[in-house]
């Protein structure tokens, strides 16, 4: 049965992050298990005079790194080091350093591990864990700043609205804790006829705003009602649908009791995400970081057996070893996808693109089993390692398939907010290959979009092993 895509609920932050924030994210989980290391060195040299631990100490150690790893890492203290209420981040990091201690302790007490008796150095051991990493939280705070007072790592964005909704967005977005954000101009819904909304340029209306995002580069369009008819809303979904900006929606939340959905703080900002990227920052390093891990491994492994297959592509017909075509990748930027050449030379009237059929003339015998067994797809390990593909993702298709479907099949453009992949969850579920029709297609999105919407590594990893399982040889492949 079909999955039907299902969002995750949204990380609520008083900021969103950034290429900047994400690093410095990493770094601080980093940082963490150092300090806790460094921690207890300092603790056993406070209370023994000396540096030098036993095996018993050292195997402490290790157990605390083991239980911090299963307490700090899925808890939110690596997304609220930039929190401005402080004192509720120190209850919560003491509270987790608490959980991890208490760990250590009893495992030692219900184990009867022997040789560890001294509660000053536990005590010492803890103290300097709570100060060592909230100090660590307020130096990555003071890199942060200077990083956004610096103009690094800028998202630019523009408002559309009316009046007084308008200027209260362009108010918070050129604060100083949203320096992340180059506010450019507002569009307005209906005809306005003066220039500025609180020293914020007037760039037109609604109908304009296509193009100028365009020629731009925008990465956010921020929507507020005010007091006008929300159905425009829907004219501006439709203007921006071939668009991969991100649609952020400011609601008029002050006479409301309730509200049903989520909702993400900016500045005491209410915003509803109609759209944003399916990888937030950290998320989108984590899967850059286990892609070329991963490429690197494979690529080692499969060597030889590439270098047998250039001789065979080389062999098989005159021509390059390698087919390169453009396609569109990460915000439907065009990219240069390589394959083992798998047809003879030839050329197509018109720029067109034609798909591969079943007995296509036009591939080799050693093509035919290349794409058979997929293994013509191997020096996209290169494209990984590039940067401009994943091992896991949307499949990249022609760009003038791309111009066809994404006038036919609904929300398909939406599958370039990813960088595609060699392999997907798509691909792993029986639609590999030809997709002759429209149908076809538009069951190749609702999985692509599936998986973007709920993508883990733990997801990647399942696609990667049943891709090894049963996704190499398909009776779609040809």
């Amino acid at each position: 049965m079909l999955p039907v895509p299902i969002r995750r609920p949204y990380e609520v932050e008083r900021l969103p992050q950034t290429r900047v924030t994400a690093l410095l994210s990493l770094l601080l989980r980093a940082a963490d298990l150092m300090v806790l290391v460094a921690a207890a060195f300092l603790a056993h040299k406070l209370r023994f005079a000396t540096f030098d631990v036993s095996i018993d100490f050292e195997r402490a150690i290790a157990r605390g790194l083991l239980f911090a790893l299963l307490i700090l890492g899925p808890s939110s203290a690596y997304r609220g080091w930039r929190a401005r209420d402080w004192p509720h981040h120190l209850l919560r990091l003491v509270a987790l350093w608490v959980v991890v201690f208490v760990l250590g302790v009893l495992y030692v007490a219900f184990l009867k591990v022997p040789g560890i008796t001294s509660r000053l150095w536990w005590g010492y051991w803890f103290l300097g864990c709570v100060v060592g990493t909230l100090a660590m939280r307020v130096l990555t705070r003071g890199v942060d700043s200077l990083a956004r007072l610096s103009g690094r790592d800028v998202s630019r964005a523009v408002v559309v609205g009316n009046g007084e909704s308008v200027a209260h967005i362009a108010r918070e977005l050129r604060s100083s804790h949203a320096r992340d954000v180059e506010l450019l101009g507002w569009f307005s819904v209906r005809r306005f006829d003066g220039e500025e909304v609180d020293g914020t340029p007037y760039l037109g209306e609604v109908d304009s705003l296509r193009v100028f995002m365009e020629g731009n580069n925008v990465k956010q369009v921020w929507i507020s009602p005010g007091d006008t008819d929300t159905r425009w809303t829907d004219r501006l979904l439709e203007v921006l649908q071939y668009s991969t900006a991100d649609i952020k929606y400011v609601p008029n939340l002050s006479d409301q009791k309730t509200f049903n959905g989520s909702v993400e703080l900016l500045n005491g900002l209410p915003v509803v995400n109609l759209r944003s990227s399916p990888l937030d920052g950290e998320a989108r390093m984590i899967k850059g970081i286990e892609d070329r891990l991963l490429a690197i491994m494979i690529l080692v492994l499969v060597a030889p057996l590439m270098g047998l297959i250039a001789v065979g592509v080389k062999l098989s017909s005159p021509g390059p070893v390698l087919f390169r075509q453009k396609r569109h990748g990460l915000d439907c930027q065009r990219i240069e996808v390589w394959k083992f050449r798998s047809m003879r030379i030839h050329a197509e009237a018109n720029g067109e693109v034609t798909q591969a059929t079943r007995e296509d003339p036009r591939v080799t015998r050693f093509g035919r089993f290349l794409r058979k067994t997929s293994l013509d797809e191997l020096p996209q390990f290169f494209n990984v390692l590039q940067g401009t593909m994943s091992i896991v993702g949307p499949r990249p298709h022609a760009v003038a398939h791309n111009d066809y479907y994404k006038s036919v099949v609904q929300n398909y453009m939406q599958r370039h907010r990813m960088k595609p992949g060699i392999t997907g969850w798509a691909q792993v579920n029986g639609l590999r290959g030809e997709t002759d029709t429209v149908d076809k297609m538009s069951r190749r999105v609702d999985y692509d979009l599936y998986y973007m919407q709920n993508w883990s590594v733990l997801f990647d990893l399942k696609i990667v092993v049943l891709t090894v399982v049963k996704g190499f040889i398909g009776k779609a492949a040809y």
